[in-house]
């Protein structure tokens, strides 16, 4: 008789068991956690997980990066699946954190916060998506109403050298994060197959968050086939460091394209660069604009970047109406009234501060400016006299002048930037003298010359046509360019085929449903 007892109190609490654990399974409503660990550094808040809640609560499967605070630094080591999530506040990916992106993965950045996504050095971003699926980082704001600046953007820190120091330069756009170091081979991840749309944020004046900005990253990093459209600032800007990067493409920023400062040394390859015609900055927007250092002092290592394969498509190339005066450059709808401020374009490279910026087998086009050699501060005119600076293979079309000798300055006269004053009206500017100098370079007034075409309907003629003159025009004979870049026969970022396009590429993100 017990034992039968014993026997059904023992059968009832297994039956019992059996429905606790059934219905907890079946409680989908209840969110998969594991403990979070917090901390502090300072007054900004640490945590081993990044995902969140709207409301900030922790759920491991939530779809907030960040817990909403304006600072947030994760320390863990997590993978984003494949989805859509929001980015809110300045959250740090910090030393000794690893964060994955999953091909496919968009992520919106909040408005109200100035959104961005900082890698600190010792930090590493995997954001590795493919040509059918890339990772997407844009705006949140319905389609039909993004604008410039809707988000912060993607700022991505290491520790090789810069001409500030070990951890001697804070990052540009108001995030806490310093950066540099010794280590030249410094690896803060994978960036490839990436669109940023729709970033950068002018936090103070002089101070904007870039649509990507590269602080002392190091060539251990792989960079390749990204691209940033709309940012309102530059597109990309590389604050010393050695990364070296392909497949880059600006579509119709704010301010400059490729923007070199502080001891920037990588190689780059492949680039296209597409302006809208009425969107340009207070600062005079360039494509290539490159310091040394802010007051020009000759500190080292030097900027002395090399980019080879380049094409630029400026406000002229779009419109040959464009007007270089406020009467034109409206913003259009994409004025976004936040900070920025409209002005005007200027040049398709302006190299200054005694910078040693290198260029190569690149065309540009129908900027107001093809060249601009400051020597307002530092020694850019001697370093170029000596050497020290490289555009060959560089084709002009279409520009307005060949060259100016000072920024702001909209003639080609020899000129006197540092004492403000010209020299002899009756000669060409030193810029076009240098230009024309160097091997290969070619001034070409008419754009048409070119033979370009418009395969994918962007609005530009960009792509050589089979009997462009661009094409078998390219020479890698110089040293600087022996190692790493691939050597093809064409000036410009395309021969007769703009593949690397295909897949990953968004010329229309304002009508993308995200």
């Amino acid at each position: 008789m017990k034992e039968m007892k014993a026997r059904t109190l023992i059968s009832s609490l297994l039956s019992a068991s059996l429905i606790m654990a059934a219905a907890a399974c079946s409680d989908d409503d209840a969110p998969k956690t594991s403990p979070y660990e917090w901390g502090n550094q300072g007054s900004v808040k640490t945590c081993d997980h990044i995902l969140f809640n709207a409301d900030g609560s922790e759920n491991e499967n939530g779809t907030v990066i960040g817990n909403g605070d304006q600072e947030f630094v994760f320390t863990g080591n997590q993978t984003l699946k494949k989805g859509v999530y929001e980015l809110k506040g300045w959250v740090y990916v910090g030393a000794g954190a690893t964060l994955t992106i999953e091909p496919g993965t968009v992520i919106r950045g909040d408005k109200e916060t100035q959104a961005s996504l900082i890698v600190e050095p010792g930090g590493k971003l995997y954001a590795e998506g493919t040509a059918t699926e890339p990772i997407v980082f844009t705006s949140e704001q319905a389609k039909g109403q993004r604008k410039p600046g809707d988000w912060g953007g993607l700022i991505i820190c290491g520790k090789a050298r810069n001409n500030q120091g070990v951890l001697g330069q804070q990052i540009e756009g108001g995030p806490r994060t310093k950066h540099g170091g010794t280590d030249d081979n410094d690896n803060s991840g994978v960036l490839r197959y990436v669109r940023v749309e729709f970033a950068g944020y002018p936090f103070q004046k002089d101070k904007e968050i870039n649509g990507i900005t590269f602080g002392s990253v190091g060539s251990g990093t792989t960079v390749d086939h990204v691209q940033v459209s709309y940012s309102n600032d530059d597109s990309y800007e590389w604050f010393g460091g050695s990364v070296n990067c392909r497949y880059l493409v600006a579509y119709n920023g704010w301010d400059d394209e490729f923007d070199t400062d502080n001891g920037f040394s990588g190689k780059v390859q492949f680039c296209l660069s597409i302006r809208d015609p009425r969107i340009a900055d207070t600062s005079q927007s360039n494509g290539f604009e490159s310091d040394n250092c802010a007051d020009g002092s000759l500190v080292e290592p030097f900027t002395s970047a090399v980019f080879s394969n380049v094409t630029f498509i400026g406000p002229l190339g779009r419109d040959a109406n464009f007007s270089n005066d406020a009467s034109y450059i409206n913003g259009g709808s994409y004025n976004p009234n936040n900070g920025s401020a409209l002005g005007k374009f200027q040049a398709a490279m302006q190299i200054r501060r005694s910078s040693r910026l290198n260029c190569f087998n690149s065309v540009a086009i129908g900027y107001p400016i093809g060249l601009i050699i400051d020597g307002e501060k530092g020694n850019t005119v001697e370093s170029a006299k000596n050497g020290q600076i490289g555009l060959q293979n560089v084709w002009f079309a279409g520009m307005g002048i060949t060259g100016s000798d000072a920024n702001k300055v909209y003639d080609d006269v020899l000129y006197d930037a540092r004492n403000k004053a010209v020299i002899d009206a009756n000669q060409e500017s030193y810029s076009s003298t240098f230009f024309k100098a160097q091997s290969g370079n070619r001034v070409m007034p008419n754009i048409a010359d070119l033979l370009l075409s418009d395969p994918r309907h962007i609005g530009v003629n960009y792509l050589p046509t089979a009997s462009s003159p661009l094409l078998n025009a390219a020479s890698f004979s110089n040293p600087l360019l022996a190692s790493w870049f691939e050597q093809v026969s064409y000036i410009g970022a395309f021969g007769s085929s703009d593949n690397w396009l295909d897949g990953w590429t968004n010329f229309d993100p304002q009508n993308t449903d995200y």
